[in-house]
């Protein structure tokens, strides 16, 4: 009994089905199912896998039992929970709740169990890395739809997933479309411009001091413009295609890029300057070969902010103008339809697309910074 353990997640499992098994049933009497056995007994198994995983993290098993068995009883209790949904639909009593609650517990505990795992291997810990934002992020989407089911909350304030799912699979084409016109031309076109001319302004600016002192109380200017503002003007400038709306990502994206370069230029020492100079460098040869180098965190800081500024000034400023095609015009003209699912589904999409992105440019990051202490991890 001594080598017995039980982690607080676990014990406050325990105290919650005991709860749930008091104030059972779990959805109202005039909407329970025509045969109330069933839902009795699929609430007895979801309290006898609890009961498992409660008694198996209690002991001294291997971590991999550990793991395999909270995997199991933590998605095989929610998927009963879910099947029932149907039933309990706008009826759920405490013990939906409560057991829904121990789900997400068991849930908590393995993603802490994964958290601490040290994979001995690079593909192992890849995996290790991949699998608790997934699980993570399965579960946000698990309890979003048994609480908006189970509570019956109105489709147009809240849908659940299941329904945005559904319109995002049926709605393929239409997203496909928005996603060529606001990712494809407006914000990579923009983000291009944007970073690559901020980024040759503050060479330029930081080999004449007097540009440097000119551009930065401007750029802190700018940034402060309301996008709101800023993007009927690039309309009325540029037309309602896509262009208009790189101007705006433009805009947006130039003067982090200045900012950061221009800090990341002056981050090398002055040591390593007066070594270079010893070397008889020239201003060309200490920028490639030391100052740039140097520079490269700030850069990749300023490409990852411009990453979402990007899609969020791209998709509003489709508010303001547009032809029929992109995320921002779609998101506006289906709120007006009260069509909620397909705004989820294009918030997703773009959640997604953004997310890649970030990603992408995060990996590139590594590659080029790799001797930073923050990538190699001293």
């Amino acid at each position: 009994m001594s080598g017995l353990r039980l982690p607080w997640q676990s014990a406050l499992v325990a105290l919650l089905a005991v709860m749930a098994a008091v104030a059972l049933p779990i959805a109202n009497a005039d909407t329970a199912l025509e045969a109330p056995g069933a839902s009795a007994m699929m609430a007895l198994s979801i309290l006898a896998l609890l009961a498992l995983a409660i008694a198996i993290d209690a002991m001294p098993v291997g971590t991999g039992l550990r793991v395999a068995a909270l995997f199991f009883c933590a998605h095989a209790s929610v998927a009963l929970l879910i099947a029932e949904l149907g039933s309990v639909n706008g009826s759920a009593r405490p013990a939906f709740y409560l057991l829904l609650a121990s789900c997400w517990l068991i849930a908590w505990r393995l993603v802490s169990v994964l958290s601490g795992i040290a994979p001995r291997s690079r593909v192992g810990e890849i995996a290790v890395r991949l699998l608790v934002p997934f699980l993570f992020g399965a579960w946000i989407l698990v309890l979003w739809e048994a609480i908006v089911r189970g509570a019956g909350v109105p489709f147009v304030l809240l849908p659940p997933p299941s329904a945005i799912g559904v319109r995002l699979v049926n709605s393929l084409p239409t997203l496909a479309a928005d996603v060529n016109q606001t990712i494809f031309k407006s914000v990579f076109i923009g983000y291009l411009i944007g970073c690559g001319a901020g980024f040759a302004a503050a060479i330029v600016a930081d080999r004449f001091v007097f540009l440097r002192r000119g551009l930065l109380p401007v750029g802190n200017l700018v940034s402060a413009l309301p996008i709101i503002g800023v993007a009927p003007v690039m309309v009325m400038w540029f037309g309602f295609d896509w262009h208009s709306k790189a101007a705006v990502v433009v805009i947006m994206t130039f003067f982090p890029m200045l900012v950061n370069t221009i800090a990341g230029l002056g981050a090398s020492g002055h040591m390593e300057r007066d070594l270079m100079r010893t070397y008889a460098s020239g201003y060309w040869q200490t920028l490639a070969k030391l100052r740039l180098p140097a520079a490269m965190p700030f850069i990749f800081n300023a490409l990852k902010i411009n990453s979402t500024l990007a899609l969020i000034g791209a998709i509003v400023a489709e508010f303001f103008g547009t032809p029929v095609v992109g995320m921002g015009f779609r998101i506006s003209t289906e709120v007006g339809r009260m069509n909620v699912d397909m705004v989820w589904a294009e918030i997703a999409v773009a959640a997604l697309a953004g997310s890649v992105f970030y990603g992408v440019i995060a990996l590139l990051e590594r590659a080029v910074t790799f001797w930073h202490p923050s990538v190699r991890g001293g």
